[in-house]
């Protein structure tokens, strides 16, 4: 009976703790303050539950009231977090050179991009050296299917767990389309012997996307990104190849020498 106990409060605590990142997420996702009972109904939660948490974030300084109409955000104290985070996460702390050495040589914006759970996001970005600027919202979490980094980032499954792995909803491309599940695994298939994956962007209609992986563990971890005009990336779109995938190789090799952090954070 005492353990039945123990584990039904355990359950109870794993749930709260499942609740409160998904206050985090919809306030990030949302990009401004919100209401404790807004974000009841953001995440399908009981009111007298939502409440408890933000009270538990507040008092913790996860999060921190945005007026004096009860709204909250996001609180300093992940910034601080994050910070240390950064510190210790071997990837984003070598990729800085490699992003601004790939925006110098091609002038085209350069990212690193990352599975954020199901989705793709952009985790850090350097623009390109040009009077026309391509940029992204770094952080914004976009369905894996409507990007070049998408083809990439799941090489390291079989087809039956990437179909797992995204949701239905995410083969719906911008336009309103709908991208044949087995299209995209021939895309998959193909970025993974080719070690590089481009196209023109589904996002709009004036951008080229190239990715090529970053390896850990046999795991794509992450992946460096450029991208440019159309025009640009069909007349250089050789050179701007090479010097992705000489970039991609090189910061793989470097990270093999480091402590493996990273295949946990690839699955989500």
């Amino acid at each position: 009976m005492a353990d039945e106990v123990t584990e039904i409060g355990i359950n109870r605590r794993m749930r709260g703790l499942d609740r409160a990142f998904e206050i985090l997420d919809f306030l990030r996702e949302r990009h401004r303050p919100a209401r404790p009972n807004e974000i009841a109904v953001g995440i399908g939660a009981p009111k007298s539950t939502a409440y408890e948490l933000v009270n538990l974030l507040l008092n913790a300084g996860i999060l921190e009231y945005a007026d004096r109409e009860g709204r909250v955000y996001l609180g300093r104290k992940l910034y601080f977090l994050g910070l240390a985070y950064q510190s210790q996460f071997d990837l984003t702390r070598e990729c800085k050179a490699y992003l601004a050495h790939l925006a110098e040589a091609t002038r085209e914006t350069a990212q690193l991009c990352m599975l954020d759970g199901h989705k793709y996001t952009v985790v850090m970005l350097k623009e390109g050296i040009r009077p026309f600027r391509i940029s992204s919202d770094v952080g914004e979490p976009i369905p894996l299917p409507w990007t070049a980094s998408g083809r990439l980032l799941l090489a390291h499954m079989s087809d039956e767990e990437i179909l797992a792995f995204i949701p239905r909803g995410d083969f719906v491309l911008p336009d309103g389309s709908h991208l044949d599940p087995a299209v995209f695994l021939g895309e998959v298939h193909k970025a993974r012997r080719e070690g590089f994956f481009s196209f023109d962007s589904l996002a709009d209609n004036f951008t080229h996307c190239f990715a090529a992986p970053v390896w850990q563990e046999g795991v794509c971890a992450a992946t460096l990104c450029l991208v440019a005009p159309r025009e640009d990336a069909a007349r250089n779109h050789a050179p701007y190849r090479e010097t992705l995938i000489a970039a991609a190789r090189d910061l793989t090799e470097k990270l093999a020498d480091t402590p493996v952090r990273l295949a946990k954070v690839a699955h989500g």
